[in-house]
């Protein structure tokens, strides 16, 4: 792979991943992750990089791996989780996509399809399965300084019955329970799902299709500027 190369490319300096750049493409999926706030009632919002849904793209920053007890979960996409098939969690790209993961500082590649969403800490980019990350050499750091190529861009799971909206993911339950409150005054069925370190996702569910969850996604942007359509199913 090359930097500056004709591909859009979205990366930060490796000695602080907050900082990002995004050119030449339309970005898809959410910008902001809702987490709780230990020092407020209200949420705080935590900015995500949104990555370019395009094959070329590239991004730099941190990536993590998870295991138990998450193997055999649903995922967000649907599926459950199998932590020894070549799998990532992403914030943003399409489900399906495959993405060439590079460890900056081993030089070892490994190809992986999103299908989850994560991870939910502030700084990384990635959460990899278990056997992605031992291909990767990441099992005994934890955590890895990478590069991640779109080799091919995902259908988002277009064909799926069911979608809802994710609002945002809350370490705090109070606020949890606020958004819940608040989305269910607007005649939404809600459910909780359970998140990466702790937080729980709040989910506006039973959409009929994705046209109607992308549109109600939109409708709930401004309180919940992280709103995102997702298909049913995933992260109980």
């Amino acid at each position: 792979m090359r930097d500056g190369g004709p591909w859009p490319v979205v990366r930060g300096p490796r000695s602080d991943p907050r900082r990002w750049l995004a050119t030449g493409a339309i970005a898809v999926g959410f910008a902001i992750v809702t987490a709780g706030c230990a020092t407020s009632g209200h949420p705080h919002r935590v900015q995500v990089p949104t990555v370019p849904a395009a094959a070329g793209t590239v991004e730099e920053g941190l990536a993590s791996w998870y295991g138990e007890p998450y193997h055999g979960r649903p995922t967000a996409s649907g599926p459950r989780y199998d932590m020894w098939a070549m799998t990532a969690a992403h914030r943003t790209l399409p489900f399906g996509t495959v993405v060439r993961v590079r460890n900056l500082d081993s030089g070892r590649e490994a190809d992986v399809t999103i299908n989850d969403r994560g991870p939910f800490v502030r700084d990384r980019i990635l959460d990899l399965s278990r056997a992605a990350a031992e291909r990767l050499g990441a099992i005994g750091p934890g955590v890895i300084s990478v590069r991640l190529e779109v080799r091919r861009v995902g259908d988002g799971m277009p064909d799926e019955p069911c979608w809802e909206v994710q609002v945002g993911a809350f370490a705090r339950e109070e606020n949890a329970r606020r958004a819940r409150s608040s989305l269910e005054a607007r005649d939404f069925s809600v459910r909780f799902a359970p998140a990466g370190g702790g937080l729980t996702r709040v989910r506006a569910t039973g959409l009929a299709g994705r046209a109607k969850a992308i549109a109600v996604a939109a409708s709930l942007a401004r309180e919940y500027p992280g709103a995102v359509a997702v298909p049913c199913g995933g992260g109980w």
